[in-house]
């Protein structure tokens, strides 16, 4: 399938935002004093006004001294854009834009990747709130680019390439995507989309719910009275490990001879969840990746009761990367895996998501990672141990039968 460019989710969950009440007490009549009693109240304050002083200027000298001198030309600068802009400044914009100069001036995975409404967030949180559409501009249209499976939008017939028209009365003509997926995400109730297939206008009813988007899918493939399974996965999101798993399960309970797990396209996620997959093959007793760090290195191990007896291969390309490349390794160094397909992309590094008060995330790397063996890929990736291109003819007519990638695993694993 063709990538598209100006994807966007039509929703997603809302920022999470804080709150300070604040108490106001009405003002009471205020007591009389004798004079002897002002006399020693104002050598009490006299003395607490001394010690305070020289504990602040303590804490200034102490916070001075923490501040280096890269650091205080910062505040001096943001103090001066502060202060002489001509117009009115968002504080908040101004910090977060500051912190995304940052990290641009570190590796390229560390990356400012904006709000929890982001495609980068809602696809490693692997749901998110909405009807179920993802949508793209074309031409100043506001077309239909996918349809999730088990949503209202699919429920409502909704299908690729239907031009959305309205959102209840409103006309989208005009409309940004940020503009259109706000109006839908902010639908309390029901409400409809008017959209236009073969020059025909219908109207679909819709309702925000929650959609848990499907990162992985099987199916089982005879050849020669053997049943050989296949489990594609798309991403490692938090939830990616149990879908993994009732793949897995439904397959297994069908006696299954042999498996293949498709990597191909999968840019990575989430390290538990490729940990909790690679534990489902693997004993306790089998180290499946080391962790670098400033404190030092250490090995991880599988955290599972039983290790498999079945065949496996793993198709990877050059876009597997990351918690990819972390499972093709343990399960090619641990397993005895036979990797098929192309060299992977080469992602040794781990990056850490953090969350601004406004809502607003960025990611840093803050280790690396080696194989179980203690192997370095970055930017050197896994051999497979059958290198492959996908025929142009899969292109042509995606199927199995034009699939060589599959079709060398398979041809592996029966052997």
């Amino acid at each position: 399938m063709d990538r598209k460019k100006n994807v966007v989710k039509d929703d997603c969950v809302d920022k999470l935002s804080k709150s300070l009440d604040i108490k106001v007490n009405k003002r009471q009549s205020l007591p009389t004093f004798k004079t002897k009693e002002v006399v020693f109240l104002l050598l009490i304050v006299a003395m607490i006004g001394l010690v305070m002083g020289s504990v602040v200027t303590y804490n200034v000298t102490l916070k001075g001294a923490r501040v280096d001198d890269e650091l205080q030309e910062f505040i001096e600068n943001y103090d001066y854009v502060v202060d002489n802009y001509y117009g009115n400044v968002d504080k908040t914009k101004l910090i977060d834009s500051a912190i995304a100069g940052m990290l641009n001036a570190l590796d390229v995975n560390s990356a400012y990747v904006g709000d929890t409404d982001s495609n980068f967030s809602i696809y490693l949180e692997g749901k998110y709130k909405g009807a179920g559409i993802q949508v793209m501009l074309d031409d100043g249209e506001i077309i239909i680019y996918s349809v999730f499976e088990g949503t209202p939008a699919s429920s409502a017939g909704l299908k690729p390439g239907d031009i959305i028209v309205k959102i209840n009365s409103q006309s989208v003509n005009g409309m940004s995507l940020e503009e259109f997926s706000q109006i839908v995400k902010d639908q309390k109730d029901s409400f409809t989309i008017t959209y236009k297939r073969e020059g025909k206008e219908n109207i679909a009813k819709l309702k925000n719910t929650t959609v848990e988007l499907k990162s992985a899918s099987s199916d089982i493939i005879t050849r020669d009275n053997k049943k050989i399974g296949y489990i594609q996965l798309t991403i490692f999101a938090n939830n990616s490990d149990e879908q993994f798993k009732n793949e897995l399960d439904k397959l297994e309970k069908q006696n299954i001879d042999g498996l293949i797990i498709d990597l191909r396209g999968n840019s990575g996620g989430h390290l538990t969840t490729a940990e909790n997959i690679i534990s489902m093959f693997l004993d306790s007793s089998h180290p499946i990746y080391q962790i670098k760090s400033k404190e030092g290195q250490d090995k991880h191990y599988s955290k599972g009761d039983k290790t498999k007896d079945y065949k496996i291969a793993v198709l990877v390309d050059s876009s597997s990367a990351s918690a990819s490349e972390i499972v093709a390794s343990a399960l090619k160094e641990q397993y005895g895996a036979v990797l098929v397909g192309e060299n992977t992309f080469g992602k040794g590094s781990v990056q850490e998501l953090q969350t601004l008060p406004d809502g607003e995330q960025y990611k840093l790397t803050t280790k690396s990672w080696l194989t179980s063996k203690g192997k370095t890929i970055e930017k050197k990736g896994i051999e497979p141990d059958y290198a492959l291109t996908l025929n142009n003819e899969y292109f042509e007519e995606p199927s199995i039968e034009n699939d060589n990638q599959l079709q060398k695993a398979l041809e592996v694993i029966f052997n």
